[in-house]
């Protein structure tokens, strides 16, 4: 969303294809390693899915997301098996890799582990000088293509990089949760844009241009949209309605800085 200006749909269905994925390993007894590099190519075939439909078929980027991640809804269920499937007698990434006696300090401590491994790749790939043809791709296509560069491998490999993410995101998730559910994915590229952007707002508000402070931003702007779904639910509101909230507020944080620039003098 931020390096291409593409709202990618297939988020959904990549969430819900590493979580899949982690749960058929698991429960056949690969180690967590491979079980990761599998997860994380599921993840970025979709995205190259995404990217080649967008690319080569010339369909609109939201509209290819849509179809991605409505075919994966059938595949995933297909691979399941069934709509649920209880990951309670396996060993997990966060058992692996536990060095305290609580549970909730070793799911911090494994949290925090991969976001700190992830941000340093990711702001180093940003920085090299592939990381800045990327980027300049999003932000000025006709600049890109007269310096040489190719637009579509760029978009395929960015969506690829981006699907394997999330899917590592349902990996984590799957495994914290003790369960996959085939639902688990819808709405979750609402919850990712809206981390987006709050990061973002804090990052232009904060005039901040370093690749690592974004990211960080952009972790900490996730932080404060899971709080406000916390003090949501702790406020007796109906989880159903939970879904809507989401909705709600990243309507709220897209809308209030157009209108307040609207009416700016």
């Amino acid at each position: 969303m931020k390096i291409f200006r593409i709202p990618d749909i297939t988020t959904d269905g990549s969430y819900t294809l590493g979580a899949v994925v982690t749960a058929l390993l698991l429960t056949r007894g690969w180690p967590l390693p491979a079980i990761i590099v599998a997860t994380m190519a599921a993840g970025a075939m979709a995205g190259i899915l995404t990217g080649l439909v967008h690319t080569r078929l010339k369909i609109d980027a939201l509209l290819a997301g849509i179809l991605v991640m409505t075919g994966l809804y059938s595949v995933n269920l297909s691979a399941l098996g069934r709509s649920n499937v209880p990951l309670l007698d396996v060993t997990s990434v966060f058992t692996a890799l536990s060095i305290f006696e609580e549970q909730v300090l070793n799911e911090l401590w494994v949290g925090l582990l991969f976001l700190s491994v992830l941000a340093s790749l990711l702001a180093f790939l940003l920085r090299t000088d592939f990381g800045l043809a990327m980027r300049a791709t999003g932000n000025s296509e006709s600049m890109t293509r007269a310096l040489g560069i190719n637009n579509d491998h760029m978009k395929i490999i960015g969506l690829a990089i981006a699907n394997a993410l999330t899917a590592l995101s349902g990996f984590l998730v799957a495994q914290y949760q003790r369960f996959t559910d085939i639902n688990m994915g819808i709405g979750i590229v609402l919850v990712g844009l809206g981390s987006v952007l709050i990061g973002d707002a804090l990052i232009g508000w904060l005039g901040i241009r370093s690749i690592w402070l974004q990211l960080v931003f952009v972790m900490v702007g996730c932080i404060l949209f899971q709080m406000v779904l916390a003090v949501t639910l702790s406020l007796g509101i109906d989880p159903a309605l939970l879904k809507l909230i989401t909705a709600l507020f990243v309507l709220t944080i897209v809308g209030i800085p157009r209108l307040l620039g609207r009416h700016a003098p």
